[in-house]
């Protein structure tokens, strides 16, 4: 393998692959969320962190390969948050999201019928969602602890309102029905929950820049655009594990689960898919545009006479 020409630094704080594409997003998001990042050693986790930051500097050991340095940028990435630089608590980071998401949506879809089991389960889901959102917060722009248990009560509220008004609702419907309550639930503390999380973004906006990079103001526009494709990446990405797999298990509860019902959990969790966390993360791009056009007035002001600067750029955030 060819080492590294100390010439041709390698820009390590954007993605490996091209994020224009689709494609490129899924294998950044693949790699950004996956579980094997959730066995790595403390040790490890510490030679990685010091590669980085060494390559950083300019001070790269010698004989250092393309995959060694990549390997360990996402290594760091996975377990490192990008603002603060600060180990992030494990179940919060982006590599538990597959085999949480999958356990949790699981046990939702199994254990729908039971009033006190869909109360848990979306206390669980909310309560996990906010470590998740407590993890990943923006060094940029904090999210205080008022913020967070206001959208954690709310998300959660809305939530158990939904499952339990929806659950009651379908009683006298094709049990096929009852089977979707979940998702709507889910779809519902989502639609809640991030809106609330980044409340401080809708009112004072976020940054927006020149493709250059030079930040020229915070635009509510861009805000409102980038919660609006978080919130609908974060619906999508429930989707796959929870439309199609009641289809099945409809079919199985007249069969297999009728003879041994408790396999109903493993099946179910199971059939709650890996691909998709990264799958729908990746179907905006992280580094989302707006039209000039449709930003705030004194935006456009500062960009009088800059008839080039056609868009401008954000970070939509996860």
């Amino acid at each position: 393998m060819a080492t590294l020409d100390p010439k041709q630094r390698v820009n390590i704080d954007e993605p490996r692959y091209d994020q224009n594409t689709y494609f490129g997003r899924a294998k950044h998001f693949f790699i950004t969320t996956n579980p094997l990042n959730l066995f790595v050693s403390d040790t490890e986790l510490e030679k990685s962190r010091k590669l980085v930051q060494l390559y950083r500097q300019g001070k790269e050991p010698e004989g250092l390969t393309l995959n060694e340095l990549w390997r360990a940028k996402n290594i760091y990435d996975s377990a490192f948050h990008p603002d603060t630089g600060e180990k992030m608590i494990l179940i919060g980071r982006m590599s538990a999201q597959v085999p949480m998401n999958m356990t949790i949506v699981g046990c939702m879809m199994t254990f729908y019928k039971s009033t006190p089991a869909v109360i848990f389960w979306q206390w669980f889901n909310q309560s996990f969602n906010a470590v998740v959102n407590y993890t990943n917060r923006s060094g940029d722009s904090p999210i205080s602890i008022k913020t967070l248990l206001v959208s954690y009560v709310a998300a959660t509220g809305g939530a158990l309102s939904a499952a339990l008004f929806f659950n009651k609702a379908v009683k006298t419907m094709h049990p096929l029905v009852g089977r979707y309550v979940p998702f709507i639930a889910v779809a519902s503390s989502n639609a809640i929950n991030i809106p609330c999380m980044r409340n401080r973004e809708l009112f004072e906006g976020i940054p927006v820049l020149t493709e250059d990079g030079e930040r020229v103001g915070e635009s509510k526009a861009a805000a409102r655009k980038a919660i609006i494709q978080v919130t609908l990446s974060r619906i999508l990405m429930a989707s796959p594990g929870m439309i199609f797999p009641p289809l099945l298990m409809a079919r199985l509860d007249k069969t297999l689960l009728k003879k041994y019902p408790m396999l109903a959990a493993p099946i179910q969790i199971g059939l709650c898919l890996v691909f998709a966390t990264p799958m729908f993360c990746a179907l905006f791009p992280q580094k989302s545009s707006i039209s000039v056009d449709k930003v705030e007035d004194e935006i456009r002001e500062r960009l009088r006479g800059r008839e080039g600067v056609k868009y401008l750029y954000f970070n939509k955030g996860l």
